[in-house]
């Protein structure tokens, strides 16, 4: 399934996305969930599924038209990884860890697609980072290689947005990561079973003003999809709709000469091969 949560004037709705454009549930059924988080949460996609396929490959909207959601709203947790690339890690004053280096962003960074991203206006240092989301469907802990992907709900696209000041005024980074509106989300949730297993060597890219500035693969991660599950739960329970971001490849902004640094009146797209575009304008705080 490839599902989107959008806004119409009565609140929001649950999109399925078929070959003709958006599906919407609630024109299905008047007793469909409305909110694609909660969906998550309760572990209900299932039931979805069943919807979508007695609708057919019926469309009510395009998703040009819509008003675009978070997919989740309010994760509990967003744990992302640093340093997960080597070109990155080369492009920068760090070197390869031994082990996934973890962060967290809060919930009131994020910004679903469309909307905008909100230039700081205390500092000019606004970076991209394209990357791909795993969006937790089961609650887990200590995670095996074997059962770690089952309680994956879906993929999405990230961008994390990092005031690179910020980020550095200390050896910790949650300052620069978690400025308002600066974590863009979305818009898609794409199930496991639309892509290759653990969303393995799909190509990731990043657009500034049409102009791509990073692109790789998701097979060059140090630590995949798997590996990253399996570490995390050793320490944290994982819940539904909590999310891991996967870290960025190389080409960010503070490490070119000179650097680049998103402003106010771009257009930053990610861009990951099976899953979608997730773009975003950018304004002055």
């Amino acid at each position: 399934m490839r599902l989107i949560s959008f806004k119409q004037g009565d609140g929001l709705h649950i999109g399925a996305i078929t070959e003709k454009g958006v599906l919407d549930l609630s024109l299905v059924d008047e007793t469909a969930p409305t909110d694609l988080g909660a969906v998550v949460k309760g572990g209900q996609l299932d039931s979805i599924a069943k919807m979508i396929r007695l609708a057919g490959n019926k469309a009510h909207h395009q998703i040009k038209d819509l008003k675009l959601a978070l997919p989740v709203p309010s994760p509990g947790k967003i744990l992302c990884l640093g340093l997960n690339y080597m070109d990155h890690v080369m492009e920068g004053p760090f070197e390869k860890q031994p082990f996934p280096a973890i962060f967290m962003r809060s919930s009131t960074s994020l910004v679903a697609a469309n909307e905008p991203i909100i230039a700081p206006a205390v500092s000019e240092t606004l970076d991209f980072e394209a990357e791909l989301a795993v969006i937790i469907g089961r609650e887990c802990k200590n995670l095996s290689e074997e059962n770690a992907l089952d309680v994956i709900a879906g993929y999405s696209c990230f961008n994390d947005g990092s005031v690179r000041e910020f980020q550095r005024h200390t050896i910790q980074w949650t300052m620069g990561k978690n400025f308002d509106k600066t974590g863009p989300f979305g818009p898609v949730l794409v199930t496991p079973d639309e892509l290759p297993e653990a969303a393995s060597g799909l190509k990731i890219e990043c657009r500034l003003n049409g102009r791509t500035v990073q692109s790789s693969t998701t097979d060059m991660m140090i630590f995949p999809v798997v590996e990253t599950l399996v570490y995390i739960t050793k320490a944290i329970t994982l819940e539904p709709g909590d999310l891991v971001i996967m870290g960025t490849p190389s080409g960010v902004g503070h490490a070119r000469k000179p650097p680049l640094w998103m402003k106010d009146g771009d257009l930053v797209e990610v861009d990951i091969e099976g899953i979608g575009i997730l773009s975003n304008p950018v304004a002055a705080g």
